[in-house]
């Protein structure tokens, strides 16, 4: 009997030990486990903050056209000219040289806004979410859209395509704005040759009406980015992605 209880204490502590040991790996196994899942929820979040709309915004003459089509060209982007939403009756006021009211405005760029929420609801329920594993459909469903979008309640609209941003936050989303920034006498150069050359709708008397509305909140607006509308437009795609890509 003597020599049977030695036995089991001699043998116990071994078996004590090969279950500490078990457990140990189970324990290992799920860190490692929860760390993967940790890592893997981790680059979700980042992929979905990652901005999938890039509006170039700023007033008549500020290029945004010329920087916005050469941007979604050098990205793969499909680029969008909220210029082509407008209804006729919006290009008929503006080219006789009258400014457009909130309701005119209000419903082009709630238009724009469920536009820009169907593009982001595609891309969301792909698979890929980083600029480099994007596919061809996934770059096409990114945009650049060109904007006025000259006060922030315009852009707060805007904003609200991504269904994740909360109205009043001005929480970086899935929306990002590209402020093209020039002095009065660049844009007035611009304009007049434009309007001399036929090139668009819009008198070249609006630009000091659009000057007047024009509201950069820099305080509570973080989601804007200040780039100079006076560079070559390849630098100033250049600048675009070394600031928010």
């Amino acid at each position: 009997m003597e020599n049977s209880v030695y036995y089991l204490h001699q043998h116990q502590p071994d078996d004590h030990d090969h279950h500490l040991n078990i457990l140990n790996q189970q324990q290992q196994e799920i860190i490692s486990n929860m760390n993967h899942l940790h890592h893997h929820n981790k680059g979700s979040l980042e992929t979905d903050k990652a901005p999938m709309v890039f509006v170039i915004m700023g007033v008549s003459g500020s290029g945004k056209t010329t920087v916005g089509e050469l941007l979604a060209k050098t990205m793969e982007f499909s680029f969008l000219d909220a210029d082509d939403f407008h209804p006729p009756a919006n290009k008929e006021k503006m080219s006789k040289g009258i400014p457009l009211n909130e309701e005119d405005r209000i419903p082009w760029l709630e238009t724009l806004r469920d536009t820009l929420r169907t593009k982001i609801h595609q891309i969301s329920s792909s698979s890929h979410g980083s600029y480099d594993d994007d596919t061809d459909d996934d770059k096409k469903r990114k945009a650049v859209l060109c904007c006025s979008a000259l006060q922030k309640k315009y852009r707060e609209i805007l904003r609200t395509a991504d269904p994740n941003y909360k109205p009043g936050s001005y929480v970086p989303g899935r929306v990002k704005f590209v402020y093209l920034k020039a002095p009065v006498e660049v844009l007035e150069n611009r304009v007049n040759k434009r309007a001399a050359e036929g090139k668009h709708f819009m008198s070249a008397s609006l630009l000091q009406s659009q000057l007047d509305l024009l509201q950069i909140d820099d305080s509570q607006e973080k989601d804007i980015t200040v780039v100079d509308g006076t560079l070559p437009p390849q630098d100033i795609v250049n600048d675009i992605r070394s600031h928010i890509l």
